[in-house]
Order: structure tokens, then sequence, then C-alpha cells
């Protein structure tokens, strides 16, 4: 979830160019002596900017990861401005520098989220806090999501949140043309169940997204998250003196914000207007239940405009990532039936056949086929396709020395699609997880991160994954859409789907 969100580091991913395919990943400079900054090869200015804004590679970061990495090597440098960054594509590499943090670990000196919150008085949440009120909300927050046990308590809700999606998805086929089976962009559905999911685990109530008739307001909050990863993308790639010559990104990345802030503000505030009408004079601690989560914020005594920050966040967090990669998984299920019926099998031998309502948190972490299915979606469609680290201070990387304060990224959709690491790369094989072929170094797929900065909601992520393609799976046959070209992947600051992901669902 909110890995589905180290923002300002993904975007950076700009920095890759044309292929000169043929040096390995693995490649190290030979040289005795440690190398400087200056030493490392990479692309010129005028060759960086040609390939991101003349030749569309704003969409295609991901793939100009590999193109660099294969043309550079495994770690290179370029500039962009006064801006000098450096581009790690190997695994060693990066284990290497992801196990020099300190204690608090700084992604990006510059983000345009974090300039809106400065801009529009408003309070900074885990996602875009740094230092010591990041680990403060860390602290607060991880008990709640990052334990295996806590996770599984929200088994409950999130069941019911995916009954309700199994029946919008019966109810949204045939809707166009197409066969009566089809449902078109089941990515804008598993948005809406991602925002479902999320708000019950946070907030404790729902919010209709699933319904006939989404309220209009949840609408707006689906396009504004939607939207504000394009105006990310857009104002981390333009120089700042350029926004005001330019002002459009960033009028619509404020816009998208601030529609996100009041739609969080009024539910937070409604929740707790609710509980308080309903426990009248009864201390805020004998009212609060443990699974929702703005509760137990309220009860640390956290101010309410961070309260409000942090729900924001989190609702925006717990979307991408489980959307996209129930649509990529899928998508990549009804190309490959013979997965989805061992799939199919597995789940129905484990949970029994039928619908059922709440599997136990325990019975779905023990399905290895499952837990494979997802590993291998977040290897070739990793939600944020890098990260980055902005270090504290000098240090020894690949043969050089990289200065404190140089913003260093870490190119996750290369290593994953490494071919050294992942025998035929770009096919989608579960089994390799399974014992399958050798063993990928550890740091080779890193879809939530890794380390203080991994991904706070891993745990609550996979539940929900699991749990949904589970239920999706006991219902229906998923088959492509008759005649539909491949869908590949596009970044918009996190990876998306190019175009819609149409789907049919048939009773089974």
């Amino acid at each position: 979830m909110t890995q589905t969100l180290k923002l300002t580091s993904r975007v950076f991913h700009r920095i890759q160019w044309p292929p000169m395919l043929g040096t390995s990943l693995g490649s190290r400079r030979s040289d005795s002596a440690p190398g400087s900054l200056g030493d490392i090869p990479g692309p010129s200015t005028p060759s960086f900017l040609a390939e991101l804004f003349c030749k569309g590679g704003l969409s295609k970061l991901h793939e100009l990861q590999v193109q660099g990495a294969a043309r550079f090597g495994p770690l290179w440098l370029a500039s962009f401005g006064t801006l000098r960054t450096v581009y790690v594509a190997d695994p060693v590499l990066i284990e290497q520098l992801l196990r020099q943090e300190g204690p608090w670990p700084e992604r990006c000196g510059f983000s345009s989220w974090t300039e809106h919150r400065r801009r529009h008085h408003r309070a900074c949440g885990l996602l875009t806090a740094e230092g010591k009120e990041w680990q403060r909300l860390r602290s607060l927050l991880a008990p709640l999501l990052l334990r295996p046990q806590a996770a599984a308590g929200y088994a409950g809700i999130l069941g019911n949140v995916v009954r309700d999606l199994v029946g919008r998805l019966r109810r949204q086929r045939g809707r166009g043309t197409g066969p009566p089976a089809l449902v078109r962009d089941v990515a804008g559905e598993f948005y809406k169940f991602g925002l479902e999911g999320i708000a019950a685990v946070l907030l404790g109530s729902r919010l209709g997204c699933l319904e006939d008739e989404v309220p209009s307001d949840t609408e707006t909050f689906i396009r504004a998250v939607g939207s504000v990863f394009v105006s990310t993308l857009l104002t981390m790639a333009m120089p700042s003196w350029l926004h005001h010559l330019v002002p459009g990104p960033w009028a619509r990345l404020c816009r998208d914000w601030d529609q996100m802030f009041a739609f969080a503000q009024w539910h937070v505030e409604r929740r707790e207007a609710e509980v308080a009408m309903k426990n009248p004079g009864k201390p805020e601690e004998d009212t609060l239940s443990g699974s929702h989560l703005t509760h137990f914020l309220f009860r640390e005594k956290l101010p309410a405009q961070s309260i409000v920050g942090n729900v924001t966040e989190l609702l925006l967090a717990g979307v991408d990532t489980v959307s996209n990669t129930l649509s990529w998984a899928l998508y990549e299920l009804s190309r490959h039936p013979e997965v989805q019926s061992a799939l199919y099998s597995e789940i129905t031998a484990a949970l029994g056949p039928g619908f059922c309502a709440h599997p136990q948190a325990t019975a779905l972490s023990k399905l290895p086929l499952l837990k494979a299915v997802v590993k291998e979606v977040l290897r070739l469609y990793p939600v944020v396709p890098g990260n980055s680290r902005v270090p504290g201070k000098d240090i020894h990387l690949g043969g050089y020395v990289i200065p404190k304060n140089t913003l260093v990224s870490l190119c996750h959709y290369a290593t994953s699609r490494d071919p050294a690491q992942f025998p035929e790369p770009n096919a989608f094989r579960p089994a390799r997880w399974m014992g399958e072929g050798p063993t990928p170094h550890p740091f080779a797929s890193l879809p939530f991160g890794f380390g203080k900065r991994s991904c706070m909601g891993r745990r609550l992520a996979e539940l929900e994954l699991q749990m949904a393609l589970s239920q999706i799976l006991t219902h229906f046959e998923v088959l492509p859409e008759p005649g539909a070209p491949p869908v590949r992947p596009m970044t918009r600051t996190v990876l998306v789907p190019e175009r819609s992901i149409n789907l049919q669902f048939l009773d089974r």
C-alpha cells in the first residue's frame, strides 16, 4: 500500500534512455581505487531531455530502466539541472545500499506532495513525513498493520467487501458490446473495491463504492486518485521555476489533493460524530475498536489535522496497490488457464466449494500457489517500479564513492525482469516461487520495499489480494476478451495498464 506510494522516487526513473543491449547487469568497476561521482557512466543531458519529452519517455520509465542498464551497466549517473541522480539496477548493489541506511532513511529531497502540504497548510502523513515525524507516525501504525495477526483481524470486515465485489462483478457483466459475461475496465471496478476495503479498515464504515449507484463524492475521490499520479509525474519532471510559466500541472495536482483531503476530512468527522452519538458520556478509550485505525489515532491524541493527513494518504495508498495488482493477476490467469485451473483446485480443496464469506487468513496463507501467483504478478508489474534514497553520509557503492545527499534511484522494474535472476523474465510463471528453477537474489524483486521504509500496509494488501482472488475464482472462471491484443504496462508515476483490461466472468 504505502509502498504504493513512495511517489517522489519513482518519478525520477525518467532517466533511462535508448537501448544498447549487451552490457551485463552484473558488470563491476574493476579499478582498485574507488571512483568518484564523475567517473560513473551515463547519458548526456540533451539525450535525456529528448528521450523524456520528445519520445514519450514519461510513460515508458519502467522500460527505460531496462534500456539504461543495458547501455550503461548496473550503475549510471545522469544530471537534470543541478540535480544529479545515480541509478542502480542490480540486486547486489541495491542490497549494499539499503543495508547502509541510517535510522531515518530519506527518499528524496524534493516532493511536490510535500510542497502542496506546505503551501496549503496541510499536515503530512506517513507517505510525505520525514525524519522524527515519520518515525513517530510509523511507530504508531506499525503494530496495527505490520504484524500478521493484526492484519488477520481485518478478515471479517474485508470479507464483506469481497462479497460485495463478487456481486458487483456479476451485475457489471454484459454492459455494452461484447459477450454477455464481459466486464469492461476491471481496473475501474477494482479501484472501487480497493477504496471500499481500505476505508472499512481506516474508518470502520462503508462508503458504498460497490453499490449500483456510487456516491458522487466517492467518484470524485477515485478520479482524483487517478489524476494525481499524472500531475505528480508532470510536476516532478519539470524544474520548479517552470511551474510559474506552465501552471497547469501544479494547479491540477493541488486540485486533486484538495479533493482527496476534503473527502477524508468529511468521513473522519462523520465517523467520530457517529461514535460520539452512540456512546454519549463514555470515555473515548471504551468506544474504540481495534479494527478502526482512525479511532486509534484519535485515542493517541494525534492532532486532527495529522489524522486527516494520514487517512488521506493511506486511502490513496490502499487503492492502487490492490486495484492494479488484482487487475494484472486476473489478466494473466485468464491468459494461462492451466494456472487458473490449478489455483481453483487448490482454493476449493482448502476452503471448500461454494462461497465462504470470511475465509480465515491462516487458511489463505497456507495456499502456496495463491501466494506464488501474487508474488509473480508483483514481480512482473510492481506497483512502484522503482524507489529512491538520499544517503545521509558518504557511501561506497559498486566501486564508487557516492557523496551524501545524492539522490540514488533503485530500478526495481529492471531487476525484477533481469534474465540472470529470472529465466524467461517476461513470462508469467508462478512456479518459479515454488522451487522451480534457480532461486533469485532476495533483493531482485522488492514490491513492498525493504527495511524501515518498507510498505506499511503490506500485510493488509496481501490479505485483500488473497481474499479477492480466492472468492472471485470460487465463483467465476475468468476468460480474456475475445480478440483483444495484449495489454502492456505504462508509467503513470505508478505502473498501470496502458489501456482498459476487459475480462469475461463465467459462472462456475
